[in-house]
């Protein structure tokens, strides 16, 4: 069966000039498209209920939800959602860059255990707080996490302070907390104490780093593992910020009413502070 934009594009003339502006939001929003449903994407339209359920009636799907389970199935296996028609050939840079990048994200997607991803992500749901320390290369990876895991929780905090240092945060740290601790390759010697001052503390803790960074492995609860490698001098952190998304989202879902409401009670803030351009 051929991929829902590929079909929306087929049959894009064909439609109705409400059925086109679906159509249209849908293309340009489809790798969120998991995370609506039939109400809110009519809402985002700007078109009613039911014509969205005439285009997916008409896309030979007998309703909505339908539609989204193949997404989200797909999703799953590792399938792009949107075709990749254009990947670089050749030897030049762009082109090994290219290539690395593919594999890095492979190997972590390939080398992650579910069962751990699941517990990381429930402790992240269930924490009274969550802290997350990263510094140097990892301090630009650590703040993304919190501001993602912000839109679905509170009490989401970076540690340390501008200027400040780490035991006046440390103190206050409970075994009911989570800490994050990403650290990659050319870590601070803090990071170590850190991680052993936590264990001693009882407080559960989850380390970022890559995967030949065997040591952190018994000094934290959980270890994730990401591929650094790249054809140049400097390290790559995209598989680092693929595996953010992955934990703000899988995150979402697991709470996902208390998660959409958050994120609309954020979304009216917004508005009431003018704080973002509408387009």
């Amino acid at each position: 069966m051929q991929q829902l934009d590929t079909r929306l594009r087929e049959c894009y003339s064909e439609l109705s000039p409400q059925e086109q502006r679906v159509a249209s939001f849908i293309m340009d929003h489809f790798d969120d498209l998991v995370s609506y449903n039939s109400a809110e994407l009519a809402r985002l339209s700007g078109v009613s209920k039911a014509t969205v359920s005439r285009l997916f009636k008409r896309l030979g799907y007998d309703r909505f939800k339908e539609m989204r389970d193949e997404l989200r199935t797909l999703r799953q296996s590792g399938m792009p959602l949107t075709d990749n028609r254009d990947a670089v050939q050749g030897n030049t840079l762009l082109a090994r860059h290219y290539k690395q990048e593919m594999a890095n994200l492979t190997q972590w997607v390939n080398t992650l255990d579910a069962g751990q991803f699941a517990d990381i992500v429930q402790a992240l749901g269930k924490a009274q707080r969550v802290y997350i320390l990263g510094l140097r290369n990892s301090a630009p990876v650590a703040l993304h996490l919190r501001q993602q895991l912000m839109q679905s929780r509170g009490q989401v905090y970076v540690m340390p302070q501008p200027g400040q240092t780490l035991a006046e945060e440390l103190v206050d740290i409970t075994p009911a907390d989570l800490v994050v601790v990403v650290a990659f390759r050319r870590r601070p010697r803090v990071i170590r104490p850190v991680l052993e001052a936590l264990q001693k503390q009882g407080v559960p803790a989850v380390a970022i780093s890559e995967p030949q960074a065997a040591g952190m492995t018994t000094l934290a609860r959980w270890h994730l593992g990401v591929p650094l490698d790249s054809v140049s001098a400097f390290d790559s952190y995209s598989g680092a910020m693929s595996l953010v998304n992955l934990l703000a989202n899988a995150l979402l879902h697991n709470a996902l009413t208390e998660g959409r409401q958050r994120i609309h009670q954020i979304a009216s803030l917004y508005t009431e502070l003018d704080e973002l351009e509408q387009r």
